[in-house]
C-alpha cells in the first residue's frame, strides 16, 4: 500500500493557480526592471496577494528565480539538442556557451546567484541547473573526443566562466561586446595543444 508521501501532488485550486500566475508574471517583471534582488513585498503587492501567499507557492528567493526562468531553460536545453548533431563539435559547444552567457545576462544579478548557487546544493536554482550541465557536458564531450578541446575541461568549470563573463558584462553596460571578447580570451585556454590526439591522449 502506498504510503501518502507517495501520492502525487494535489493540482492547485483555481484561486491557488491565478495567485501563482499572477506572482510569477508580477516577478518576471519586477526582476526584468529592477534585477533579481527586486523586493518580493512588491512583487506580492502587485500581483495582488499577501508576502505570506507569495512564501506558501516559492519559499525561497531562489525557488521563485527557478519558476520564472523555467522557460528559458527549457530553450537553452532545445538550444543543446540543436547542437549535438554539429558537423563542428567545438563550435557547438561556443555556441552553447554563448547561449549561456546571454541567459545569465538577461537579468541584473542573475548571474552573481547562479555562481553563488552553485555552492550550495540546497539551491532551487542549483536543482534546475542540472539539466544545463548534462547538456552541456554532451556537447563537451564530442568536443573533446574531436580533439579540440583539453582533456582536464570541465563542464563544472565552463559554466562558473559564463556566469563570470556575464557578471563582467553586467558591470560595464558601455562595452556590449566585452562579454564576446571575455569569451573567445577563454576559449584560447580550452584548446588541445597541437598534436594531441583526440580524447586528450599525448
Amino acid at each position: 500500500m502506498a504510503s501518502s508521501s507517495d501520492a502525487p501532488p494535489r493540482p492547485m485550486r483555481a484561486d491557488a493557480r491565478r495567485n501563482y500566475e499572477r506572482l510569477l508574471g508580477e516577478a518576471r517583471s519586477a526582476f526584468a526592471a529592477h534585477g533579481t534582488d527586486a523586493s518580493l513585498e512588491d512583487v506580492a503587492r502587485r500581483a495582488g496577494v499577501g508576502i505570506g501567499t507569495l512564501y506558501r507557492h516559492f519559499p525561497t528567493r531562489h525557488a521563485l528565480m527557478n519558476a520564472v526562468f523555467q522557460e528559458a531553460l527549457a530553450d537553452l536545453l532545445d538550444r543543446s539538442r540543436e547542437l549535438a548533431g554539429a558537423e563542428r563539435p567545438c563550435q557547438a559547444l561556443v555556441a552553447w556557451l554563448r547561449a549561456l552567457i546571454t541567459h545569465a545576462g538577461e537579468y541584473r544579478g542573475l548571474s552573481r546567484a547562479l555562481m553563488s548557487a552553485s555552492h550550495d546544493e540546497s539551491s532551487a536554482l542549483t536543482q534546475c541547473s542540472s539539466g544545463l550541465r548534462a547538456a552541456g557536458e554532451r556537447l563537451l564531450v564530442r568536443a573533446r573526443l574531436s580533439g579540440a578541446v583539453r582533456a582536464d575541461v570541465s563542464i563544472d568549470d565552463l559554466m562558473q566562466l559564463t556566469n563570470a563573463i556575464a557578471l563582467a558584462a553586467e558591470q560595464t553596460p558601455d562595452d556590449p561586446e566585452l562579454a564576446d571578447r571575455l569569451l573567445t580570451l577563454t576559449l584560447t585556454g580550452l584548446r588541445a595543444p597541437e598534436g594531441a590526439a583526440p580524447g586528450g591522449s599525448a
